[in-house]
């Protein structure tokens, strides 16, 4: 057998429905001789032969459903992981979970070679995958049930779970300005994760409530993880004036701001503030404690995987966000004592 056919192939060649090849190839009593024969000849010109692959593409559940990803975070990641699993064996569901590069051009030939060979009896996509075209076509064409996870764009494709990134980074910015902060920092996320755009957003319109404008020198580049948060502090404490706090959006990039401000002997919360974004393992096991926002990570992907398995209508769900306050923010020390 090609390893190309597969059920679909000898229904077409038939004439016949998928429904009736899985009859055929489960003994099914109520098939006609005519019509078994068909089948039976189509398997033969195919020299397809009946296997446990064949049987899942027949109708069979297989069990499994995958969530595919591609994110910096081992942090974020790992609860993401953990709320699908424990949804998919609440249900008795296998997880299969793989990484891919949204970057690399054979993306989509990935995802859909990973459907054919596993057969997945659906997927879940977790940002920046969740917005990658190649992917969204390849699932499309093998009409293959998937949810996405706070997706930036195309909402009416399929159900979600999402988070209001932007409302959260008001709400964490202005934390920061009624603490008396007018100088906030802001390292931005991946640019290919549509919830870096969405805090950039909500930081931008947070100063501009307050009356403060938006400085683009306080504006840093950062890609999710720990270097990038280096880079970006190292940046903004250099500037001849620089920021009394910095929020970055996500809790490994703020690790890095902790990490410079101590190496320089800042002290933190006293002559700079720092938040984070996410809420991860990380946020405690820094010192001082990350003030953050509160993601609620295993709560967005246990619904992601309830919505795939429920196979219901299309659903969009909003989960909220909580900020947590911490150790690392406080009020900015007087002028006088920066000097």
């Amino acid at each position: 057998m090609s390893d190309r056919s597969n059920i679909r192939d000898v229904a077409a060649r038939a004439g016949v429905s998928v429904k009736t090849v899985s009859r055929v190839l489960n003994h099914h009593q109520y098939v006609g001789a005519a019509t078994r024969l068909k089948v039976e000849e189509a398997m033969n010109a195919l020299q397809f032969t009946p296997s446990v692959a064949a049987r899942i593409l027949a109708g069979t559940k297989s069990g499994q459903v995958a969530l595919i990803y591609d994110n910096h975070s081992p942090y974020y990641m790992n609860r993401i992981q953990y709320g699908c699993w424990e949804r998919c064996r609440a249900g008795g569901l296998r997880l299969l979970s793989q990484p891919v590069d949204v970057t690399d051009p054979d993306v989509g030939r990935a995802v859909r070679d990973l459907v054919r060979e596993t057969h997945v009896d659906g997927v879940i996509l977790s940002s920046p995958v969740t917005d990658c075209q190649p992917v969204l076509d390849a699932l499309e064409a093998m009409d293959v049930p998937f949810v996405r996870i706070s997706p930036g764009r195309n909402h009416a494709l399929t159900s979600s779970v999402f988070m209001d990134d932007a409302l959260a980074a008001d709400d964490m910015t202005s934390h920061l300005i009624n603490l008396g902060h007018r100088r906030i920092g802001f390292i931005k996320g991946h640019s290919n994760h549509a919830g870096s755009a969405d805090r950039l957003a909500g930081y931008a319109r947070a100063l501009g409530r307050a009356g403060i404008a938006v400085d683009p020198d306080y504006v840093r580049e950062g890609e999710f993880n720990f270097d990038s948060g280096v880079a970006a502090a190292i940046a903004l404490l250099d500037l001849a004036v620089a920021p009394t706090a910095i929020f970055a959006s996500n809790d490994d990039m703020a690790a890095g701001v902790l990490s410079v401000a101590h190496d320089r002997r800042i002290d933190v919360p006293g002559a700079l503030s720092v938040a984070g974004f996410d809420d991860t393992t990380v946020a405690r096991m820094v010192w001082p404690k990350l003030t953050t926002i509160h993601q609620p990570m295993w709560e967005l992907a246990e619904a992601a995987t309830a919505l795939l398995v429920e196979d219901g209508p299309t659903q969009h769900v909003r989960l909220p966000h909580r900020l947590v306050e911490r150790e690392s923010t406080a009020r900015p020390a007087p002028i006088k004592d920066l000097a």
